[in-house]
């Protein structure tokens, strides 16, 4: 069996996604596949079948789905002309400091996210709901009229917020309120601190934990490590620091509390796939166009 490991080319570098209407008029499998984005599949036209992992779906038009991050996928037309929509986007890019907890309900630590697709058969009204979104991020993807960057990201919150509410049978990880508050006093410190060296030591006071129930506590209900959340929290700051202020590389990372370069390059080509400087130069660059 051949599996390969698709790289999704973002055509616009302010938005970590990628949206197009496709056609097909062969049933010939495409071969079992993988990449690091969430994926929503709509057809219009036509019926695709889609095999994830031990899974298979039927599409037919106005049916959608979803693929989780890294899900084994494939899929055929097995009615032509098959007419549909692709959207694929990376998960992280699109929380920020106040919406970042929800991310646990994505990470798919318990479920692949392909089990939320009972949403879509059995509640025909939701299934609308998303399909007219995933329309609507294509139209602003094409259209391209100003600020529809801020468009899609809000089309992308509220695809998410569709799935989140819709969930009856709690199949997305499941988390309560108790929880949540016990760690708010956690992510405010966090915030509040970006510029420090930030310890796990000094936030398990903060929730009244030891170190290793903290630790396993933070992962259960973020979706990320502690390390990984600071880390992610720090990139993005220093993203908006080297679209907003006149500094050096350098000083950046000072000032994000990342004085070793070499530390600070990895940790941001790991969110960005490209260095400080080149994601500054393809940023204003962009901005300018």
């Amino acid at each position: 069996m051949e599996i390969y490991n698709e790289k999704v080319a973002y055509e616009n570098p302010l938005l970590s996604l990628r949206i197009y209407s496709t056609m097909r008029d062969h049933d010939a499998y495409i071969n079992w596949h993988y990449h690091r984005e969430v994926e929503v599949l709509l057809v219009n036209e036509g019926g695709l079948e889609v095999h994830v992992q031990d899974d298979q779906f039927q599409l037919d038009a106005g049916d959608l789905m979803l693929i989780g991050s890294s899900q084994l996928h494939r899929d055929r037309s097995y009615s032509s002309p098959l007419n549909y929509i692709v959207l694929q986007f990376d998960l992280e890019q699109f929380f920020d400091g106040s919406t970042i907890p929800f991310m646990r309900y994505f990470a798919e630590a318990q479920n692949p996210l392909s089990q939320a697709n009972y949403i879509f058969r059995e509640n025909p009204q939701v299934r609308q709901e998303a399909a007219d979104c995933i329309r609507a991020i294509l139209r602003e993807a094409t259209d391209k009229q100003i600020g529809y960057e801020i468009a899609v990201s809000m089309l992308i919150k509220q695809l998410l917020l569709i799935v989140l509410r819709n969930d009856t049978r709690n199949v997305l990880s499941e988390q309560d309120d108790f929880d949540r508050a016990r760690l708010r006093p956690v992510l405010t410190f966090v915030e509040n601190h970006l510029t420090d060296r930030i310890q796990v030591e000094e936030v398990c006071k903060l929730a009244n934990m030891s170190y290793y129930y903290f630790v396993k506590f933070f992962k259960k209900s973020i979706g990320l490590s502690f390390t990984e959340y600071v880390n992610y929290r720090k990139i993005k700051w220093a993203e908006r620091i080297l679209l907003t202020k006149d500094l050096s590389i350098s000083e950046v990372g000072e000032r994000i509390g990342m004085p070793n370069m070499a530390h600070f390059y990895k940790m941001f080509r790991k969110y960005n796939d490209c260095s400080p400087k080149e994601f500054q130069k393809k940023m204003l660059a962009w901005g300018r166009g």
